[in-house]
C-alpha cells in the first residue's frame, strides 16, 4: 500500500493522523480509497474529475504534471501540497527617454 502524507489542514479528517496507508494503483484510486476510509478528503482535493487548482500531488518526491492519472506503486509515498504559482515580477524602471528622439 502507498503511504499518503496528510497535509496539516486535512488532519482533522484523519483523526490527527499525519500518514495513512492506502491501496491503489493511481492517484485517482488512492483518493477514492482515502475517501472511503476518511470521508471528506476527496472534497478537499478534487474538483469534478481533476485535482483542485490549488493542490499539487507529489509521487515519490516528484510533483506530477498528470495529477490523478499518475501511477502509484506498492511502496510509493504520496504528498498533497499547496500548488505554487509563478508570481509577478517587479516592474522595471523606465529608462529616461531622450527629449529629441523619444527613445
Amino acid at each position: 500500500m502507498a503511504t499518503v502524507f496528510i497535509p496539516p489542514l486535512m488532519q482533522s479528517l484523519t483523526d490527527g493522523q499525519t500518514t495513512v496507508e492506502v491501496a491503489g494503483s493511481t492517484v485517482r484510486e488512492i483518493i477514492n480509497n482515502l475517501e472511503e476510509i476518511h470521508p471528506g478528503t476527496k472534497e478537499r482535493l478534487v474538483d469534478k474529475f481533476r485535482m483542485k487548482s490549488n493542490i499539487s500531488v507529489a509521487v515519490d518526491g516528484e510533483v506530477t504534471p498528470i495529477g490523478m492519472l499518475e501511477k502509484v506503486g506498492e511502496n510509493t509515498e504520496v504528498h498533497f501540497l499547496p500548488a505554487i504559482g509563478g508570481g509577478v515580477s517587479a516592474p522595471r524602471e523606465e529608462t529616461p527617454r531622450s527629449p529629441r528622439t523619444g527613445y
